[in-house]
């Protein structure tokens, strides 16, 4: 976040020494406005591109392995561009890596979740995912998971089956 700041800071720097070059080589015709206009606008575009980007450089940080399965848009009326192109600010992810399958339960996938969030800490558990009946356990402390393959104190969540993450774990 500090280095965002110092980015934004340092682009209405570089926006302002732009204008205020050009105004000094058209000999001071432009309005005097012109210069911290400048510096604001570098500020604002940096500040979106730093919003807008964030999808791309957080995904572009994972290992392979890693699939994207949801994301979150949003708009709001105090980014009016949002309107236009809406901003993503959350995603989850499924970490392929290490996916287990169990032999005695055909169609249960064992899983990492990855939960991210733009000014979010980003969070990772286990589940399991059972394919064939549309839903999802979390790995908490109280769930035993027995060499059969089943699982004991789980607590089940139903799922639609277009669910997305359930897709993308269910796929292979």
């Amino acid at each position: 976040m500090l280095l965002e700041f110092i980015a934004i800071v340092a682009a209405g720097f570089g926006l302002a020494g732009i204008a205020l070059s050009i105004n000094i080589a058209l000999r001071r015709r432009l309005p005097q406005w012109i210069v911290p206009a400048a510096a604001g606008a570098g500020m604002l575009l940096m500040a979106i591109w730093f919003e807008y980007s964030w999808l791309e450089r957080t995904t572009a940080a994972f290992p392979d392995g890693v699939e994207v399965a949801s994301t979150n848009q949003t708009r709001s009326w105090y980014r009016p561009w949002t309107y236009v192109v809406p901003l993503t600010n959350r995603l989850i992810a499924v970490d392929r890596r290490f996916d287990l399958r169990h032999p005695d339960t055909p169609g249960q996938v064992l899983t990492r979740v990855i939960l991210a969030g733009r000014w979010e800490p980003t969070r990772q558990f286990g589940a399991v995912f059972d394919c064939r009946l549309h839903r999802r356990a979390d790995l908490l402390d109280q769930v035993e998971l027995y060499d059969s393959g089943q699982l004991r104190n789980a607590n089940w969540v139903q799922l639609s089956s277009d669910d997305a993450v359930l897709r993308t774990v269910c796929q292979r």
